[in-house]
């Protein structure tokens, strides 16, 4: 596997924000084609437009393709998306902005489920606008499964910490209502099996967020715990998950207790997210739980600070870095945990004897 370089497609996001200038200063170094085989889904005229903007950043030469099946090794691939005269007005959200970054999902991710990319890395989008040109969904982590086999789950990660979603992108007031002891006990089993799968723990130690503050305090500020968090856990544990709680968010990141465990499960959106940047602004979002892989930076278009050269792109490098790994270590994981009787041979129904296991291919 070091050396296969994995193709891994790289969406501009809404391109009135700081999506290609991160695309751009992460790819910038000589050593990244020499890490992977970058394929990146934009529009060449708006790429140029930003790296004319950035001071002490080497422009991008490009190889042009159709698709990543065209893919060069050792080259920085293009696959042209959009109209070739989209107007650019960085810092402002436009229907323009959010077809072209609409149109490289498209293609990205048609290139991801045929098989010809390892993974996909997005840069972000504008929610809003998405909107308006029919994307049809609340985020990246919702439109991905669309595409892939599986339940998707929200994670994000970092060196410091690992923290999935049990709720994703709906509103506060709909949260109570969207939790259950069957679906909290079904997000633990899967939490448990990407830790495995995906980042290559051993057995992973969970930690589990109540949804009230204080945890509940035993039912003055609420019942969930009580009545859904911790029968989940229970139920989760005799499926083999080391999961703990439920506890107060508050305590957990105030106290570092997040250190002693390999993922935390939190409620709802903010409530796992708003710790995590403050603790990891250069951390990445995994989509975890599909039969495909996609990460991205953790930060949003930051229309704010577009085309002034002062987006840093060290969240891109890493969504990169996280996607190369997490195909790596999911390629291993199916290799070590396969099931030796899938390669045997049968004749009319009858098992190969044991001395043709020597004629088993060493790996797949």
């Amino acid at each position: 596997m070091s050396e296969y370089k994995l193709k891994i497609g790289i969406t501009q996001g809404d391109t009135n924000g700081i999506g290609w200038e991160v695309i751009i200063k992460a790819l910038s170094h000589p050593s990244m084609v020499e890490l992977f085989t970058p394929v990146v889904y934009g529009a060449k005229h708006i790429a140029e437009f930003y790296q004319r903007g950035l001071q002490d950043v080497e422009p991008l030469h490009f190889h042009f393709c159709n698709s990543a099946a065209e893919a060069r090794r050792g080259k920085i691939n293009l696959v042209e998306c959009g109209s070739k005269d989209t107007h650019i007005d960085p810092r402002v959200a436009t229907e323009e902005s959010a077809k072209q970054a609409f149109d490289a999902l498209e293609k990205a991710s048609a290139d991801l489920v045929a098989g010809d990319l390892a993974a996909v890395v997005t840069a972000p989008i504008n929610k809003e606008s998405m909107q308006k040109v029919g994307f049809g969904f609340t985020g990246h982590t919702e439109y991905f499964a669309s595409k892939a086999e599986g339940a998707p789950m929200m994670i994000m990660c970092s060196e410091v910490m690992r923290v999935a979603l049990q709720t994703v992108h709906i509103p506060v007031d709909k949260v109570a209502a969207q939790l259950s002891a069957e679906k909290i006990t079904e997000s633990l089993v899967a939490l448990r099996h990407t830790l495995k799968q995906d980042f290559g723990v051993v057995e992973p130690r969970i930690a589990v967020l109540s949804l009230n503050p204080h945890a509940g305090d035993g039912g003055l500020l609420g019942k969930e715990e009580e009545s859904i968090i911790r029968p989940a856990i229970i139920e989760a544990t005799k499926q083999n998950v080391l999961a703990f709680g439920p506890m107060a968010a508050d305590g957990l990141f105030a106290s570092g207790g997040y250190k002693k465990y390999d993922a935390i499960l939190a409620m709802y959106h903010d409530q796992g997210l708003t710790p995590f940047k403050a603790l990891s602004p250069e951390g990445v979002n995994f989509t975890a739980g599909l039969n495909i892989v996609r990460t991205s930076p953790d930060h949003g278009t930051a229309f704010d600070i577009a085309g002034k050269d002062m987006a840093d792109a060290q969240s891109m490098r890493n969504a990169i870095y996280e996607a190369i790994d997490i195909v790596r270590r999911r390629s291993d994981y199916n290799y070590w945990s396969r099931n030796p009787l899938e390669h045997f041979e049968r004749e009319k129904g009858r098992d190969v004897s044991l001395k043709d296991l020597k004629d088993l291919p060493e790996k797949d």
